[in-house]
């Protein structure tokens, strides 16, 4: 019997395109979920949209010097394209700046307000004077209380993943000038979350202590043992809903109040478009409400969304919330504004027609209970050694030989051998592990028993050898292939949430829209036959092919890139010295010598005792240079040299002159020398 249900994953924020963090995170999981639950003939709505409130939005539009709205309709597009292009199914994709959106969560705000579900209270936020107005969360950083990490929001360390208030950071500056804020009194709307405690100890710590993910119900338990306090759902801020209450005048509806309500909306959209009741999905005690994100929004989605449904009254409530950990990349934390990220749309451009393999490569390495890391290295070896060398093998190994011998035709059986039998029956009872592993939330662990169903194939061909036996029992070779052929049948219904480019060209390759029905996830355990005899199917077509070497280098060079880039934005530039006049310059000396002699100043560390030719003469100069060069590093060096310094007694050598020198990006010494090797020692820099 089919049953309903409402996915949703967390509104991607339209600030920037989507990565591979979002995506191990949220959206390939929440995919392959809801692809098995149509499998297997469920109603599902499959919701998502933009969030596209809040505070970074205006920073980054004040960057950029456009207005916010361009911002998000720029983002807006570029992600809803990505999704498509890679395959996530949703059913809609919407947009909290829509209009149905803002009248949604208004009407939410309103029927909470009226009755009583708010408290209202005058209290002193932190203030910009300079830029005269009150600093919303993300305009606020400061050292978080908990962990003392010294960039903190104002509402949540991205360090340690408390939230707190922007009043609780220590020493606070405003992200818009950098000045200490100041405190000033101001009006808000809070959401009591101290009254919803014992609903939620209820519901979370008993009701789902055993199906709940440890991560997530850790995470939910600490802060209900913390004890919870109420929470602003409305700020100072004149982009997002605006408050519709007396009162509200130059405020809006707080990010986190209006954003979850986002679902609610998407699906009201999705609902008229399709003639659908939405409030089947959102109301009806059978539906079955999950949501995808990843463990920075556990508290929404855990502890205030479902305070906010409680207090309307009509709502249902999630069943389970799988957050996944984060993802790093190549051993550093993922960051957007460091663009230490592999991003969705230039993945698709360098990998074209490839989504899969990153799917599988972000499914079998998924961060499900704790942070997992991707290298390009193992997405290369995860690509060539299992969808090429496992997947990609068996099944073109079976349509190859169905040509070869049977000019593609599905060949009559005889009587199964033992290891027929076994081989079908281990192949019927993969629909029931995969399953169990996806509806426990455990997709790495199903991604792998569908790699080991590919395996399974693999090692009866290489055990069975039709190539061999069709010399000398061609009976047995049948009965081997139309075996062969029912387990890469099984693999083109089964691989389909996990890798649904690759099923469709399995599915096309076997020719399975000519077959009388489409075969489902519960045929692949219950039916003998999935592809039957005299079955015509198609030519081999290869699904994966290896990436080299190279390909993976350029992904590489573009991190390598990204590290000088940001090493380059943190080193800091000298001030300018004072002003000196035109004869204060004149009065430098400043010629091109060469090194002829160079050692070590005895009981130092920094010093070396070079030989210099000036063109005028050859002097000592004593350099600080010992712990970037040896001795024999700068025998020869051409160098520019200050000749008219006055000497001065450097552990009893009387130094000469001063050596020129700078530093470069990873503050190593380097030699300021001319550039051409005819410039004759003695010549004048000026």
């Amino acid at each position: 019997m089919s049953k309903r249900y409402t996915i949703t994953a967390a509104l991607p924020y339209t600030n920037g395109p989507i990565h591979i963090g979002h995506l191990a995170g949220v959206y390939v999981p929440a995919d392959i979920y809801s692809r098995y639950l149509r499998l297997l003939g469920n109603d599902v709505a499959f919701i998502c949209g933009s969030d596209e409130h809040g505070v970074p939005i205006t920073i980054k539009a004040k960057k950029e010097g456009v207005t916010p709205q361009d911002i998000v309709d720029k983002y807006h597009a570029i992600i809803k394209k990505s999704f498509e292009d890679f395959g996530i199914s949703l059913d809609n994709y919407s947009r909290t700046s829509a209009k149905i959106h803002h009248d949604t969560a208004s009407e939410f705000f309103l029927e909470l307000y009226n009755k009583n579900e708010f408290v209202e209270e005058v209290s002193e936020q932190l203030y910009d004077e300079e830029a005269n107005q009150f600093l919303a969360d993300r305009f606020v950083v400061g050292t978080c209380p908990k962990c003392g990490y010294e960039e903190a929001y104002g509402d949540q360390c991205e360090n340690c993943g408390t939230s707190h208030n922007a009043t609780d950071l220590i020493n606070p500056k405003s992200a818009i000038t950098g000045n200490a804020p100041t405190l000033k009194e101001t009006k808000h709307w809070f959401l009591p979350l101290n009254k919803h405690e014992a609903f939620l100890k209820e519901w979370i710590l008993k009701g789902h202590k055993k199906d709940w993910k440890p991560n997530v119900y850790g995470q939910v338990k600490s802060w209900i043992d913390d004890g919870l306090r109420p929470r602003a759902v409305t700020r100072d801020l004149d982009w997002g809903i605006p408050v519709p209450v007396e009162g509200g005048e130059g405020k809006v509806l707080y990010v986190w109040f209006d954003a979850p309500i986002g679902y609610i909306s998407a699906t009201k959209e999705w609902a008229a478009r399709e003639g659908k009741n939405w409030e089947d999905y959102w109301k009806d005690e059978n539906t079955k409400l999950v949501h995808f994100i990843g463990k920075d929004n556990i508290v929404f989605h855990c502890i205030i969304f479902p305070s906010m449904l409680k207090a309307e009254g009509s709502y249902i409530l999630p069943e389970n919330v799988p957050a996944n950990e984060f993802l790093n990349l190549e051993g550093q934390k993922l960051s957007t504004s460091k663009n230490w990220a592999v991003w969705l749309p230039e993945y698709l451009e360098d990998f074209p027609n490839q989504q899969d393999v990153l799917r599988y490569a972000l499914t079998a390495n998924a961060p499900e209970t704790k942070d997992n890391d991707f290298t390009w290295k193992d997405f290369q070896a995860r690509n060539n050694n299992e969808l090429v060398a496992i997947f990609g093998n068996f099944i073109n190994r079976v349509v190859v030989l169905t040509n070869k011998y049977y000019d593609g035709i599905v060949p009559n059986p005889s009587e199964y051998a033992a290891i027929d039998e076994e081989t079908l029956a281990a192949l019927k009872a993969y629909p029931a592990v995969i399953s169990s592993s996806i509806e426990r939330y455990r997709f790495r662990e199903a991604s792998q028993e569908l790699m080991n169903l590919a395996r399974l194939g693999n090692k009866y061909l290489a055990d069975e050898e039709p190539w061999k036996t069709i010399k000398t029992d061609e009976a047995r070779t049948k009965t081997v292939m139309f075996v062969a052929l029912q387990i890469a049948s099984a693999l083109a219904v089964l691989a389909e949430p996990f890798l649904p480019f690759t099923s469709t060209k399995l599915k096309s390759i076997l020719c399975h829209s000519n077959l009388e029905a489409q075969s489902t996830w519960e045929d692949v355990s219950t039916k003998d036959i999935l592809l039957p005899a005299e079955h015509k199917i198609g030519k081999a077509e290869l699904l994966f092919s290896k990436i080299e070497d190279s390909e993976i280098q350029k992904q590489l060079e573009k991190l390598e890139a990204s590290k000088k880039a940001n090493e380059a934005a943190k080193k800091t530039v000298e001030p300018q010295k004072e002003e000196i006049t035109f004869d204060d310059f004149s009065k430098l000396d400043i010629r091109v010598g060469t090194i002829l002699e160079a050692e070590k100043m005895p009981k130092t560390k920094k010093l070396l005792v070079l030989k210099v030719d000036t063109g005028i003469d050859t002097r000592t100069i004593v350099s600080g240079i010992a712990e970037s060069f040896s001795p024999e590093d700068v025998i020869g060096k051409r160098i520019t040299v200050l000749v008219n310094l006055s000497p001065r007694a450097l552990r009893g050598v009387e130094s000469q002159g001063m050596i020129l020198m700078t530093e470069d990006e990873g503050g190593n010494l380097v030699f300021v020398n001319p550039d051409k090797d005819e410039v004759q020692n003695g010549l004048r820099i000026s």
